[in-house]
Order: C-alpha cells, then structure tokens, then sequence
C-alpha cells in the first residue's frame, strides 16, 4: 500500500538526528526537496530535551518527488500480484458463464433423449396392438370366407331365377317389379319373399310407380334411366302426397353410420327400417329428372318439423358426389342447404378430419349445421365423453336447438321429381 507524502517527509525529520535538533533549537525554517516543490518544515527544541518537528507537504498531482519518495519493489510486486490476480479472477467468471451454458444445453438434450425415449416405448404398444388387431381380423376373415362360400351358392340360385325372370320379361312389353307391402301381420320369413308385380313401364323412381297405381309405402324395385340397374328403394305413399323415393332414414339407432366410402358408395342398412340408399344409386336417381328433396325431423318430444329444397342433385363419385340443393322452404329453419350446398361428401376413412370427428359420412365443410348421419344418441341432449371424441358427432339439425350437442329421434330424407302430381289415376 503506498504511504501519503506528508507521512514519508515526517520520517525523514526525524531521521535527521541531532543536527535538525541544533536547526531548530536556533528556530531555522528547512526546505526540503528543492524549494516548496516537495514541502518544507521547521524544528524547536522544548524544555526536557524533547524535539517538536512541524512540517508542511503540498498536494502534489503529478508532481513526483525524490526518488526516496517512490514506491518500494515489494510495494510493486504485490500491486502487480493483485492486478494479475483480477485478471485471472475475471478468466474464472467467464469459464463459469460458459461451463453454467454447456449445462444447461445438455439438460435440454437428456429431456429430448427422455422424450424420445417415450414416444419410441409408445410406438412399440402401438405396434403389437396392431398386430393383435391384424391378427384378429384374420380370423374373422378366414370366417367369411366361409361364410362367402355358401353366399355365392345362393347367389347362383338367384341369378338363375332372375334368367328366367328376363326371359319372361323379354316375351312381354313392360317391367316385373318386385313389392313388398308393409303388413303387421306378416311373418319376417314372408317378408323376405316379395311379391313380383308386371308394369307397363319401367318405373325409374316411386313417383313412376305411383303412377302406375301402387298407393301402398313399401319396398319396390326400380330401373333409373341414367344407371339402367334395378335397385330395391323404399317408396314413401303416404307423405305429402307420395311417391317419395327415400335415400336415407334414421328412427332406433339399430345401425351404425359410422362406415367407410365404399358402403356409403354402395349403400347399408334394411329399407324396412334404418338405411342409406347409396351414393352411386342416389347419383343416379337424381341426375335422371329435376328432383326436390324432403327432409322429416323429428326430437325426443315428438315434435316435427321439415325442410323442402326445390333442387337436389348428387354428382359422381370421380367429382366426389358433390351435393347440389337450394330453394328451401318449410317448417323448420334451414341447417343444410346455405352451408352444405356444392360441398364434396366424405367419410371417416377417406382422410377428411371432420368426418372422422363426427363418426358418419356427409357432405362436410368445416364441419357442418346438418349431420343427419351421426351417431345416434338416445335422449337428445349429449356430450362427446368418449376418449377420442374431440366435437359434436350425433344426429344434429343445428337450428333445431342452435346447439351442435342435441341428436334428432328420427330423421327421414326423401325425394321426387318436381313435376310430381298428387293423386294421378293409374
């Protein structure tokens, strides 16, 4: 530590001896250092023998004063250490700073390597989950096949008598259609049987056979212009007037909807109760005249309501059978046509997340008002509790409560040719 000046020069007084001692008994004033440069002091001596020494030290700035004055070599090595030592004290500070750094990126790499550490275990179950399923599926495939065997046995059966029925067809102008009428007290096993009625023209909808004289609802057969193959539909006689061709139906909850393109192209579910028609055959009906479309509601209060669309058609399946309706009027507010009109239909497994959210097929956006083939919920009011469920997924006509988590009792959509008159004799 370096001493103050004034300290230094009162060391030097004193180390002068007895020849200040004399100075200053005869009361000289001693300059020390050249002049005022370094300061100066005076001496006298008191009673006893004792020696009383005043100087006086300027404030030197930069100034530097004899070289007795200056620091000591020990002085400047240590103030030299102490520099060093700050030097190699702020070394340290920077090397913890980075070392603190490199730490904290590898506690970020072990929770990445402890994360995919979790996915990879997950994969694994996922995997022999798999498995087990493919396994699983293979048994039931082995069944069906089986099972196909004797379909196709029945199958032949039936082709051949459909042969003999063209024949009978081809010597006589005309259609044979098949009818069954809805009838309490016949046996299901007769219901399998309908009975084959010959008509003039071959009807192409329901209308055609209403035409024709049938006045009965019933399951009937007919031959859309645009398809050329008979298909079995339901015909609705009694609403409005009849001759409604019924694409899709929905009252018990006795079949799923939630199906694949293929079933929805081709169809599912009994005429007699709850079923779609198909795609493709919906296609064809519709593309063949203008058709309107009747929607039937009905909640869990047995309240009803409908909805009529003066235009509605379905286009096929290489445009995704893009749905064309308007003109809507009736009883209940619109839910489906303003927002469902030109949207393309999609399925759970046709990659469209709004159809695997709601668990049905339909013409979605995103996602939907109308979802006339959702799950069937009993009650009405619901919540998607099932792990998975991620939205609204029932039987919903969304003006019907304004709420997506109300599903209808029963639905029924239906169509027929808007030139269609009430009452034409056979």
């Amino acid at each position: 530590m370096r001493r103050p000046a004034w300290a230094l020069w009162a060391l030097l007084a004193l180390l002068s001896g007895s020849t200040a001692a004399e100075e200053e008994h005869n009361g000289t004033v001693q300059s020390v250092g050249g002049g005022s440069q370094c300061g100066e002091y005076t001496n006298q001596v008191l009673e006893g023998g004792m020696c009383r020494l005043v100087a006086t030290l300027p404030q030197l700035d930069e100034q530097r004063c004899p070289d007795m004055f200056r620091c000591t070599d020990e002085v400047s090595y240590w103030l030299h250490q102490n520099d060093e030592r700050q030097r190699q004290m702020t070394s340290l500070k920077e090397t913890v700073a980075q070392l603190r750094e490199e730490l904290r990126s590898h506690r970020h790499r072990i929770k990445a390597l402890e994360l995919q550490r979790d996915d990879r275990s997950l994969a694994n179950g996922t995997l022999e989950r798999r498995l087990h399923d493919v396994e699983h599926h293979l048994a039931g495939a082995v069944s069906l096949l089986h099972l196909q065997g004797t379909l196709i046995l029945n199958l032949q059966n039936q082709v051949h008598n459909l042969s003999q029925l063209v024949e009978q067809a081809k010597k006589s102008p005309g259609c044979l259609v098949n009818m069954v009428r809805p009838n309490p007290l016949m046996s299901t096993q007769q219901d399998l049987h309908p009975e084959i009625h010959h008509m003039r023209n071959c009807p192409m909808d329901c209308a055609s056979i209403y035409s024709n004289g049938a006045r009965r609802s019933g399951v009937y057969t007919v031959v859309p212009s645009l398809g050329g193959t008979p298909v079995e539909v339901y015909c609705d006689m009694d609403t409005d007037g009849g001759g409604w061709t019924v694409i899709q139906r929905r009252l018990d909850g006795s079949v799923s909807f939630d199906r694949s393109w293929r079933e929805y192209r081709a169809g599912f579910g009994d005429l007699r109760s709850e079923f779609w028609l198909g795609n493709d055959h919906i296609h064809h009906l519709s593309g063949q005249s203008d058709y309107s479309l009747r929607v039937d509601l009905e909640d869990w209060s047995n309240k009803h309501k409908h909805a009529l669309y003066q235009h509605f058609s379905v286009e096929d399946e290489e445009h995704r059978y893009r749905l064309h309706v308007s003109g809507f009027s009736g009883s209940a507010r619109d839910s489906f046509g303003w927002y469902h009109d030109k949207r393309g239909f999609s399925t759970p497994d046709s990659g469209d997340i709004c159809a695997e959210i709601s668990h049905g097929g339909w013409w979605y956006g995103q996602c939907f008002y109308a979802n006339l083939n959702g799950v069937y919920y009993r009650g009405g009011y619901y919540a998607p509790k099932a792990k998975g469920h991620l939205g609204p997924d029932g039987i919903v006509w969304h003006s019907w409560r304004d709420s997506d988590f109300y599903s209808l009792c029963k639905v029924t959509m239906m169509i027929r040719p808007r030139v269609f008159r009430k009452h034409l004799s056979p």
